[in-house]
């Protein structure tokens, strides 16, 4: 809401570009704000990570079914650099005072990646400690992220959702 426009006035001074938004855009309501907001369009990421045709863990899709927004945190423990994840007992072991603290990139991302794919497959297998530190890279919008479905279903869904969104604001400057 505040940084597309921002980021657009900062650039028209000097010319004319295309601007994307992104960050926890997963519905066509979003990608209606965002054009309003002045947007040429949006970039979006973890809507894909439920879909059919994901490569996600099948345990950690489960758990982004059921998370909500609260259930993400920054974290540098699976690379080295600040990102966002699903809140599990691994993130919450690297942000810990007992830590020793991530290494940069991409130095952390050669510890983390094989211990976490092998705790992928032991989470799937149902063993309750791995499903515990199991975690993925994932956005805020995880909480209207609630069923796997293909992903032209989730295209059909989101471009359904922008037009009524639009025909929405239509009625709204009408009125």
């Amino acid at each position: 809401m505040v940084l597309v426009p921002e980021v657009i006035e900062a650039i028209a001074p000097i010319r004319e570009v295309p601007v994307l938004a992104a960050g926890g855009i997963v519905t066509g309501r979003q990608m209606a704000a965002a054009v309003a907001l002045g947007a040429a369009g949006v970039w979006t990421g973890s809507v894909w990570l439920t879909t059919e045709e994901a490569e996600t863990a099948p345990y950690t899709v489960r758990k982004m079914l059921a998370a909500t927004s609260r259930d993400t945190v920054r974290s540098r423990g699976r690379t080295g650099k600040p990102s966002r994840q699903l809140k599990s007992g691994w993130t919450d072991a690297w942000e810990n005072d007992n830590s020793p603290g991530a290494l940069p990139m991409p130095l952390q991302s050669l510890i983390s990646e094989p211990a976490l794919r092998r705790i992928d497959v032991l989470a799937e297998n149902g063993d309750a400690g791995a499903q515990a530190l199991a975690t993925y890279w994932v956005g805020q919008g995880v909480g209207l992220m609630n069923k796997i479905r293909p992903a032209r279903d989730v295209v059909y869904e989101m471009a359904e959702d922008f037009f009524a969104a639009t025909e929405r604001l239509s009625q709204a400057a009408a009125g």
